[in-house]
């Protein structure tokens, strides 16, 4: 399914945030206090209006990392970027859509913002989708309310990416 991703401003974000990530809870509860630092990005599909993914990027440090380093692991002190809020229309999942919006915003990060590590907290039940596009988990798992999370990351420097400088 052909799509055009492009940066969106954040309250563009917001509705499919909720209706996607936490559906039960306020808008509030999808907003971040740092909104106004990141980059916000949509996948539109010809003739709508709406985005039907969502994803923000934000400058942020590398969180836990494990407490010996991993071979090859250059992850620390390096240029790290972080998404979050990362959401698809129910009804266009799995039609290559998330995929696109996650491999430009990794695109961009590595090359707008010179990170050479991405980082992001992924539910644990989606975990398989972001290994299959090259992220590796890392540290313990935890919660966030009753849903269950663990943080996943890719380093551009050892990772083996279809993503092209």
């Amino acid at each position: 399914m052909t799509c055009v991703i492009q940066q969106i401003p954040v309250e563009q974000t917001l509705s499919l945030r909720r209706e996607v990530l936490w559906p039960d809870m306020p808008l509030e509860k999808v907003k971040l206090p740092e909104d106004s630092d990141g980059w916000h990005f949509g996948a539109f599909l010809q003739d709508v209006e709406e985005p039907v993914a969502v994803i923000s990027l934000f400058r942020d440090a590398l969180g836990p990392v494990p407490a010996v380093p991993e071979p090859g692991d250059s992850a620390t002190g390096s240029t790290t970027a972080r998404f979050r809020k990362f959401a698809c229309k129910i009804s266009h999942q799995g039609r290559g859509i998330g995929t696109a919006l996650l491999d430009y915003t990794l695109q961009f990060a590595r090359t707008e913002l010179g990170a050479q590590t991405v980082w992001c907290d992924a539910r644990t039940a989606t975990s398989e989708w972001y290994e299959k596009r090259g992220l590796l988990p890392f540290g313990d798992r935890f919660y966030k309310g009753a849903v269950e999370y663990l943080r996943m990351r890719i380093d551009f420097s050892t990772s083996e990416t279809s993503l092209e400088t």
